[in-house]
């Protein structure tokens, strides 16, 4: 092989362990090593087709074990709480902006529905699946095994806030303002 390139995978592999402990580990299989080594390897023009196809499987398969799955990142963590002050709201513009019944996800507004401020949504983004525990325990019975939905945004202004959406007024004011425990499930 020509010396740059030696120097080129000596570079590789100095990057790669560098960067080891930022990055899970690797499954203690041969396969990605030999599609590494295959595919740097230089190409004989008169290597038969089928063994070209079976090398290039081989450098695909390896690459998507060591490619991370883009989901687990979106996935926020399991059991992950936050105690904050929680209000109610139902969709009538004086609550709301200028399209009361759809939320910032785009999805209507419907029982099961809540809204966060923006530094709960760092912890809690959108779609995540969270239960509710009210800490005064009056209203226990009513979330009890009830799951909610992050589906959209209180004002900027409001900070460490759940919102939960109510079908009336009357029940979003009943709901009065108090302290949860907010948990994630999914």
């Amino acid at each position: 092989m020509p010396q740059t390139l030696h120097r080129w995978i000596r570079a590789l592999i100095i990057a790669l362990v560098g960067t080891a402990s930022a990055t899970p580990a690797l499954p203690a299989s041969t396969l990605a090593t030999d599609a590494v080594r295959d595919a740097l390897a230089t190409t004989n023009p008169a290597q038969n087709p089928t063994q070209q196809a079976a090398q290039n499987r081989a450098a695909a398969v390896a690459a998507a074990q060591s490619t991370p799955s883009t989901t687990v990142a979106l996935t926020p963590v399991r059991g992950k709480t936050a105690i904050a002050r929680s209000t109610a709201y139902n969709s009538v513009p004086g609550q709301t902006d200028a399209t009361p019944f759809i939320t910032a996800t785009g999805t209507r507004t419907r029982p099961g529905v809540i809204a966060l401020s923006r530094d709960l949504l760092r912890t809690f983004p959108y779609g995540t699946r969270v239960t509710i525990e009210d800490l005064s325990g009056k209203y226990s019975n009513i979330l009890k095994n009830r799951v909610f939905i992050v589906e959209d945004t209180m004002a900027a202004r409001k900070s460490n806030s759940v919102d939960i959406w109510m079908p009336t007024r009357s029940e979003a004011l009943n709901w009065g303002a108090r302290q949860i425990r907010i948990t994630a499930v999914r």
